[in-house]
This record gives structure tokens, sequence and C-alpha cells, in this order.
């Protein structure tokens, strides 16, 4: 993942703001330290501040097309790029290897219909200068893995600028909101409009099929495996709870599958992260004894990870908080709570000079783990809180796991949250899951 900052059809000379956009796009670039970009076009400016995970000999942002009209920034990882890059009616010669410039071509087919077909974690805007107005299209996941945030001036309602975060929107807008989940702006339109619809979304359609264990156990295979892709060092956080071993002991399978199988241009899906690094890094964090770090180090001596094992103090947490505050951008005190280890944990690994871990958010809300779950009075309404609790996710848990390890350039990847993942999940009855 990266950081995006921009503004569109900008009240003013977009040239003389163009350094005070740079500065502002700078707040964000613990999100993204490996390089930073600017296009100005008209009216118009799009930064980006990068984290180079894939494509990281060619990937700088933001990405153009032949003739430079259309303009593309992206916070984000795309898994079936390769899927999409074979969908394309024209023949396409793409300038960089990274996987979001299929973005830019397939919206040039398909126009905004692009958005449904990604299959990822993402923010991205797509500035199109090709008609006489410029035309601005700006996209979130479906969860709301990535975080981006919408700002305006009320004196220049026609001026809107956005950005992973929201200290780049502060000093410059009176009015910023969240942009939601699962939606694309349009500024042909001025409207938001929802294009994530998946069969599961409506809380009240209870469902009543039976778990089919091999489908789950295939579909989450899948969304971890995807989650592979890299070509900087990674691995997977461990806690050793039931989540996260999970997760861990399918991505050690998986990778040394991909590493031991014969390199295959046909897969549908990037596999360089396992080929290029096959052994899996584990890493925990905790106060010093704490069951945590007991039950992480038991699950990574049985998968036989490379483990590094992380301690603070009780003082270290506090001091830390301003920081966490800072970076989380909320007061919210379970956040910040559940921040504060997640985010001491992130600049040790970066400091161990990994970019990306797997991580196992969302479980709990998918599956109803939490303890009151246990509570409830009756299954529909035990499925019911599953799926608000999911549709929830990106003011809490995506929240803290994206802002705490970007605040030191990490990316962490939920594979519980995978779209397909969860088309299969959240259609289990209830009743199984109780």
């Amino acid at each position: 993942m990266c950081g995006i900052f921009g503004v569109y059809n900008y009240y003013g000379d977009a040239g003389e703001f163009r350094q005070r956009a740079l500065d502002l796009s700078k707040r964000i670039r613990h999100r993204g330290p490996d390089w930073s970009g600017c296009v100005v076009s008209g009216n118009n400016i799009m930064c980006h501040e990068r984290l180079a995970i894939v494509g990281i000999d060619t990937g700088a942002q933001p990405l153009t097309n032949e003739d430079e009209t259309i303009v593309l920034t992206v916070n984000g990882e795309i898994y079936n790029h390769k899927q999409l890059e074979k969908q394309l009616k024209t023949p396409t010669q793409f300038k960089t290897h990274s996987d979001c410039e299929v973005i830019l071509h397939m919206y040039q087919e398909i126009g905004t219909d692009v958005c449904a077909k990604l299959d990822g974690m993402f923010s991205w805007a797509l500035l199109d200068t090709r008609t006489a107005e410029s035309r601005l299209v700006i996209a979130r996941d479906p969860i709301g893995i990535t975080t981006l945030y919408v700002g305006r001036v009320s004196a220049h309602p026609e001026t809107v600028f956005f950005s992973s975060e929201l200290k780049s929107l502060n000093d410059e807008c009176d009015i910023i909101e969240e942009f939601p989940p699962g939606h694309f702006f349009d500024s042909k339109t001025g409207e938001f409009e929802r294009y994530f619809k998946p069969t599961w979304w409506d809380a009240e359609r209870v469902p009543t099929a039976a778990v089919d264990y091999r489908q789950l156990r295939e579909s989450l295979t899948a969304a971890v495996r995807k989650r592979l892709m890299a070509e900087v060092p990674y691995g997977v956080l461990l806690s050793g709870g039931l989540d996260s071993s999970l997760i861990s002991s399918i991505a050690v399978r998986e990778a040394a599958r991909i590493s031991a199988a014969a390199q295959s241009d046909t897969e549908d899906i990037d596999t360089r992260g396992a080929r290029y690094f096959p052994r899996m890094h584990s890493f925990s964090v905790g106060l010093p004894n704490a069951p945590d770090l007991i039950a992480a180090r038991k699950v990574a001596k049985f998968l036989k990870t490379a483990h590094h094992e992380y301690t603070y103090t009780v003082q270290e947490g506090l001091d830390a908080i301003a920081d966490v505050i800072y970076h989380l951008e909320t007061y919210d005190v379970t956040t910040v709570r559940a921040s504060t280890p997640m985010y001491l944990m992130s600049r040790k690994i970066k400091s161990a000079g990994v970019k990306m871990v797997l991580s196992g958010e969302g479980s709990d809300e998918v599956f109803g783990g939490y303890l009151y779950f246990h509570y409830a009075p009756s299954a529909p309404e035990f499925h019911t809180e599953t799926v608000n609790r999911v549709k929830n996710l990106h003011t809490s848990d995506c929240l803290r796991a994206n802002k705490s390890t970007m605040a030191w350039g990490l990316e962490a990847r939920v594979p519980f949250l995978d779209k397909e993942f969860l088309e299969v999940a959240m259609n289990v009855r209830p009743e199984d899951k109780l």
C-alpha cells in the first residue's frame, strides 16, 4: 500500500498550489517512504507516496496512459491483475510491472465498471482529461481495508480534495468525510455509487445453507495464496490465537508449494513472493511472559517459521500513545489500546527489512468469535450482528490494522476479508457458527 493525495478542479492556480500539494502529501510519506510523485494537469493535482512491494523497478506513480490524458494514483494491491490483463480487448503495452496499472487500461475499455472487477484492497483516484470537462473517479475497496477521505471547501464546492489520511486535508478543507467502502465517486454526477453488491449484504436476509467445509477451506486457502504476491521480504503476524495461527499455517504451506513447483506464466495469480522468499517469517509482540507470546512460540515451532518475538514495557506503551493517536486519527479508546502493540511491533518488523505481513483481522466478525456473540438471543440475530460488524470494520479493526502498520511503511493484508471468501463464509447458516 501507499499514500495518495490530490485535488480536483482547484479553485486557484494549480501551478502555484503544486508546492503546497507536495507539502500536504508529505504528511503521509510514512505510508510510502520509497518514492514520491506528482502530476499537475490543468487545475488538477495528483500526488503519490510509494511503498514499493510489487513492480518495484518500474511501478512509480502516478501512472499515465500513452498520451498522458489519463492519470491514476493508487494505494493498494490488485490480486487478480494477471487475470484482468488477459481480459483486455485492446492489445496493450504496459509501461510498468505494477499490479495497479491494469486499472487504467480497464477503465479505458469499460469505464467505472472496472471497480467491481477488482479483487484486492485499494483506494484510487483517476483523472480523465480526454474531454473538455475533465472527470475524476475515486474508488475504495469493498470492506474499507484501506483508508480514504474526501474534503471540500464550502466557499468552493466545485473543488474536491482526497487523501489516504485526514492529516493532509484538515488545514485546507472545512468539510471532510470518510469515503464509503465499496463505492466509487464520479465527478460527472457528483455522487457516490455503490458497486459492491454481495448476496449477503442485507443483514435481515438469514442464510439457510449448511456449512460446506471443503468450500470454506478452499476459499480461505485461495485468499491466502493470492496475498503472497510480493517482490520484497514478507511474513505473518502470529499471536498464537486461532485466527492468526490458521492464516500462518496456510501461508507456510502455500509458500512451500509455490516454491517447490515449476515456474509457470499461466497461473492466474502472481506467485513471485513465495518464489523469491520461500522461508516464512512470523512476528509476535507482547509484555514480557505474556500468554500470547508463549502460544505464538508453540505455533511457530510447529510451523517451523523464522520466528521473531518482541516485547515492550508498560511505560513504552504509554510513551507511544500520543504517536499512536496521531497516526490513527481517532481517540477511540478500544482502537488506541489495540493499536499500541501493533504500532510498536510494526516498527520492529520494518527495521528487520520486512515490508508486508499477513494478518488475521475479520474472522471474529465473520464467524461471531467475540465472547458476547455467545449470548445472541437467536440465530437470526446472531447473523444480523455478524453482517453489521463486517460492514463496520472500516471504523475499527481495518482502520487499526492499516494505520498502525502504515505508520512505519508496513503493509498488512487480511485474507479473512477476501471478497470471494466472504461470499462463502457469510452465506453459512448462523446455526453452524453458534
